[in-house]
């Protein structure tokens, strides 16, 4: 049996170290983080700074605190923290170094192995970081079809740190706009939006790089399955490339992802996140009359200079993603993450059901990853209410961001953990519905990570 009590009195963990943190750490590195989601701007006042480490399911902060993982490292840990399997697989090649003059063998394993899950691919290029491997999937279909424009869901959170994507945001400040205005959008799951596109750019749209699917969409009647076919036909109809991006959707709704699910064949597939439990491994497969366009052998032809990183080869994460697969297959880990991911659907539900706030707080058919949408007494979105929601998560020892990561080691114990903090702050919510959530919320709410002004 695991240890589950409490670190800490509810509402008296001690931030001392996390204060500490807070005052140095933004005069070292701009946003106090390198992921934009992992700033203090996006957390309630009263939440860590800063973990320590992890183990499982449970994260420990730089005061001793010791909280529930939810979101697991943005999405990227489905098995556990510091996970042995894998951990003793990285160890394993560190010893034989992790960085050569030319490629390690290792390569060749990995290529194999995950092409091998992706039949519908015949060539795979790695690198370290998901905005580099969706940028090398846009330049190639520019390549291919000798168009310029590239097409998105305008309400989709995000594709890349790169001009193409972030001009189209409201953040756009430096991307010049006659970078952005080479990037079209439409709207997500609505075959229409996107039809009209080829209707208002003839012949100039590249490729279309969309998730397969995201939280809510049942909800608001999208039929994933039948709408990824349809919008593969459309593009192709059109003379474009269809990229299939599934950096979230990967190593959660199946093996590898939703490519595998709905049984579709895109002309590329970008993959990252939990393709090796934390580790930076991110990949872009695809068919192989496009991905060629990037290799060396096509004599006389001129070069795609695709991806060249000095780090994309590293062996030590190479050996995390080939330990992932090797776990994924051994123990059917899918079926485990979206069991637990169903349970917190139905109990959660049933939280807010029996608090009397359906109307305030819904909870996404996603049992890969359910997610968490709060609204106030105007059925709006509402951010303070948010953020108040989060901070009672973490009082009660669960670091809570809005969404619930199911991963390899959420066991019963957890998730019954979760539901108990859970219950408790839905009753401090409906506190905040009728007696105002400055009334409850100690500092200010959390904000957009894509909003104009600081």
């Amino acid at each position: 049996m695991k240890d589950l009590r409490n670190n800490t009195m509810l509402g008296e963990k001690k931030y001392t170290n996390s204060d500490r943190y807070r005052e140095r750490i933004h005069q070292l590195i701009p946003g106090g983080a390198h992921t934009y989601s992992k700033g203090d701007d996006q957390f309630p006042e009263l939440a860590p700074a800063a973990i320590s480490h992890g183990k499982g399911a449970w994260l420990w902060d730089i005061d001793g605190n010791k909280f529930l993982d939810c979101s697991m490292g943005l999405t990227s840990v489905t098995l556990g923290h510091a996970f042995e399997p894998v951990i003793n697989r990285v160890k394993e090649e560190l010893d034989k170094g992790v960085n050569f003059q030319r490629p390690s063998v290792i390569e060749k394993e990995m290529a194999e192995e995950f092409l091998s899950l992706v039949p519908q691919h015949d060539m795979i290029k790695f690198a370290k970081n998901g905005s580099i491997v969706t940028t090398a999937a846009v330049k190639l279909a520019r390549a291919h079809t000798g168009r310029k424009l590239v097409a998105f869901p305008g309400d989709h959170p995000f594709y890349s740190y790169d001009d193409w994507f972030i001009g189209k945001t409201a953040c756009n400040k430096g991307v010049p706009e006659e970078i952005y205005a080479l990037s079209v959008t439409f709207k997500s799951g609505d075959l229409k939006s996107l039809e009209q596109l080829f209707i208002d750019y003839p012949n100039q749209i590249a490729c279309v790089i969309t998730e397969p699917e995201k939280n809510f969409d049942k909800e608001n009647g999208i039929n994933s399955d039948e709408y990824i076919q349809s919008a593969i036909d459309l593009v192709h109809k059109n003379g474009a490339l269809f990229i299939l991006d599934e950096m979230i959707t990967g190593f959660k709704m199946d093996i590898p992802g939703a490519i595998q699910k709905y049984k579709v064949a895109p002309d590329m597939a970008t993959w990252g996140k939990s393709t090796a439990n934390g580790f930076s491994f991110c990949a872009l497969t695809g068919k192989r009359e496009v991905m060629e366009l990037g290799g060396i052998k096509r004599a006389g032809e001129e070069k795609v200079f695709l991806i060249s990183t000095t780090h994309g080869g590293e062996t030590h994460a190479i050996a995390a993603g080939l330990a992932t697969i090797k776990f994924y297959k051994e123990n059917n880990v899918i079926n485990k993450n979206n069991q637990t991911g169903r349970i917190i659907i139905d109990k959660c539900n049933e939280i807010i059901r029996n608090s009397s706030l359906q109307n305030y707080i819904s909870v996404s058919d996603t049992s890969w990853m359910p997610a968490f949408l709060f609204k106030n007494n105007s059925n709006v979105a509402d951010t303070g209410l948010r953020t108040l929601f989060m901070q009672e998560m973490i009082k009660n020892d669960v670091l809570f961001q809005g969404l619930f990561v199911p991963s390899y080691s959420h066991d019963k114990e957890e998730v019954e953990f979760f539901l108990t903090a859970f219950k408790k702050a839905c009753g401090v919510y409906k506190n905040a519905l009728s007696e105002g959530v400055s009334n409850y919320l100690k500092g200010e709410p959390a904000k957009a990570v894509f909003r104009k002004y600081l």
